[in-house]
């Protein structure tokens, strides 16, 4: 079933030049962008975003990083698009992740580990929406 899911290719990877590796890498994979954008996050905007981590002692690092540079937010679109989003991209710490995810080419640490993707359906929408007008959906 076709479905979207948001992805953030983070600041890391941008500062790499691997943007265009990600979004190869999702083509391939079928995950195709009906909307993109790239964008500085303010610290502000990445603390509403991860919201739901408030409480976490984590949180301040990772809004902190989230916003420390550019980074490319986009909606993909295709065949079980959360899931097989979330297998390209492999283990959150890169050191851990599948040869041949994103997270083994393109991340540093558990941090700076290159893309962010929604983690179910219903996370999706909600994450899409806080990036994108419904208007701005292909």
């Amino acid at each position: 079933m076709s479905e979207r899911t948001l992805a953030i290719i983070k600041p890391d990877a941008v500062a790499k030049h691997a943007i265009g590796d990600i979004i190869r890498r999702y083509e391939e994979a079928g995950l195709f962008p009906v909307a993109m954008k790239m964008m500085r996050l303010s610290k502000g905007v990445a603390e509403g975003f991860y919201a739901v981590h408030r409480e976490r002692p984590f949180f301040n690092d990772l809004t902190t990083y989230m916003s420390s540079g550019p980074v490319v937010v986009m909606v993909l679109e295709g065949k079980d698009a959360v899931k097989t989003h979330r297998d390209l991209m492999g283990a959150t710490d890169p050191k851990k992740a599948a040869p041949g995810t994103i997270r083994a080419a393109h991340g540093a640490s558990i941090e700076a580990n290159a893309v962010h993707g929604s983690d179910s359906t219903e996370n999706a929408q909600i994450e899409i929406r806080y990036f994108f007008a419904e208007s701005n959906l292909g």
